[in-house]
């Protein structure tokens, strides 16, 4: 593995996302000086937040999975998951809803999960499903220390027994059709391969090692922070402090200082230069490249996953509805080639719609309950929709939608905010999306863009952009694999 070489007493690490945070607390456990630049006025970055009306809105992730991950995160600086979060398990995980109006209860339990599995479909399909989840979770510990937790300096280093364990496994074939030879019942085969949303790809054309993304909604469980997820990077920053690392908010980086291919400084639009020995950028990729001045070459563009529009809702308390449900439409494999292929927007979208004030009431107002709705959308790369002209509208089909397939939701609702591609373009967000590249083959492990770029010798990336991708826990591992660049990695 490639490491900064020289001195690395003094880090700054720019941006206080989860990434950002991860890697602060890492270093700081090494023993370095760790400075955080972070422009917002709090921590957090694509776990956003926004506060408006009594409700607590988080504008970013709502779910949180792989909890080891997270207390590995807090143990490098001697610190505990429970000292910082009271973490909820959810039961059931979510609740996915059909078009042909059948329900099923998604539970990480599997006793649970066999018996729900069986009222919906019957023994064969509850054989299968234990089946499906063996696999998920020999596809899990085949592909974890390896090819998500390690970095990797060149795709030769993957040839390895792990290598062909993946490959015995079907790891390299289409998730849906690995799905598919442990599950007949097409709904059921929609709520193990959906997630390969998450990484950019239609189930037919995701790799089947996006599983594992099943693995972690499916299989570990799914926590909610009370408080919302706004109160883990509270709870991050608050332990990266104890930690003594500097967290500077309100400040943007606009350039580096260097001496050769070494970054010396890192300056701020408050006119302050903060010396280092390394640096950790956890900006989108494309803008860390301006920052150093140049970026890699590739021989194909890289290509964003999806985006989002995201409805927040303010209603009167007592829908009947679970913490997440998945509401799928009839349509399916049409719906991705709108959505992917030809940038627009789906005829027959399916939604995820959240209501995080079924496990923490606190976040509305008393008498109200806090909803999400999101409907998957193109990025601005393939789709060109005028999002400021046309999001208000859009915003307005997705709630009617969501109001006639889930029964319960009011129709009352009050729109806290409605966020739209332009909005996450605002944020900086590449192609307008929160969702980073998409995870094809050629921009996955060893052919994502990488997070120690050659053109420098101390500066190391983090974030969604770079390896090993997006979501919650992996944002966390990448700022782990940021700080192993920099120190080495520890046992």
């Amino acid at each position: 593995m490639r490491t900064v070489g020289g001195r690395t007493d003094r880090v700054v690490v720019v941006g206080a996302g989860l990434s950002g945070l991860a890697a602060a607390l890492h270093l700081a456990g090494r023993g370095r000086e760790v400075t955080v630049l972070e422009r917002a006025a709090v921590p957090g970055g694509r776990a956003g937040r926004l506060d408006v009306g009594g409700y607590r809105v988080d504008t970013g992730p709502t779910v949180l999975t792989m909890r080891d991950v997270l207390a590995e995160t807090f143990a490098s600086v001697g610190d505990t998951v429970e000292r910082r979060l009271e973490l909820l398990p959810l039961s059931p995980a979510y609740e996915a809803r059909f078009a042909d109006g059948s329900r099923l209860a998604v539970h990480s339990e599997p006793d649970a999960m066999v018996d729900e599995v069986r009222r919906f479909a019957g023994d064969a399909e509850a054989r299968g499903y234990l089946r499906l989840r063996d696999w998920l979770g020999r596809l899990y510990r085949a592909q974890y220390d390896r090819f998500i937790a390690a970095n990797v300096d060149s795709p030769f280093a993957l040839v390895s027994p792990d290598l062909a364990r993946l490959a015995a496994l079907g790891g390299f074939g289409s998730l849906h059709g690995r799905v598919a030879r442990f599950l007949r019942d097409d709904r059921l085969r929609r709520v193990f391969t959906f997630q390969s949303l998450y990484a950019g790809m239609a189930p037919r054309h995701a790799l089947a090692v996006y599983g594992v993304i099943a693995y972690m909604d499916t299989v570990a469980g799914v926590f909610f922070p009370r408080g919302g997820v706004r109160a883990l990077p509270d709870a991050l920053a608050a332990s990266a402090a104890d930690a003594k690392v500097d967290l500077r908010y309100g400040m943007t980086v606009t350039g580096l200082e260097r001496r050769g291919d070494r970054v010396t400084g890192v300056c701020t639009d408050t006119g302050e230069r903060f010396g280092c020995d390394a640096v950790v950028l956890t900006t989108e990729p494309a803008y860390a490249y301006r920052l150093l001045g140049r970026a890699p070459r590739r021989p194909v563009r890289l290509r964003a996953a999806p985006s989002a529009v995201v409805v927040h809702l303010g209603v009167p308390a007592g829908a009947e509805t679970a913490h997440h449900v998945l509401s799928f439409g009839d349509a399916w494999r049409g719906t991705f080639d709108e959505l992917i292929r030809r940038g627009r927007t789906m005829t027959d979208p399916s939604l995820l719609v959240t209501r995080p004030t079924a496990t923490d009431p606190g976040l509305a107002p008393p008498g109200r309950d806090l909803l999400s709705v999101l409907a998957p959308v193109p990025n601005l790369d393939r789709g060109r929709i005028d999002w400021d002209a046309r999001g208000h509208d859009y915003a307005e089909e997705v709630i009617e939608v969501a109001t006639r397939r889930v029964p319960g939701l009011p129709h009352d609702a009050r729109i806290l905010a409605v966020l739209t591609p332009a909005d996450w373009a605002r944020l900086g967000m590449t192609a307008g999306t929160p969702f980073s590249y998409a995870h094809s083959l050629a921009q996955t492990g060893p052919f994502r863009p990488g997070n120690f770029p050659r053109s420098s010798a101390n500066a190391v990336l983090a974030g969604a952009g770079t390896v090993p991708g997006v979501g919650v826990p992996t944002a966390l591992i990448s700022g782990r694999l940021a700080a192993d660049r920099i120190t080495g990695r520890t046992p």
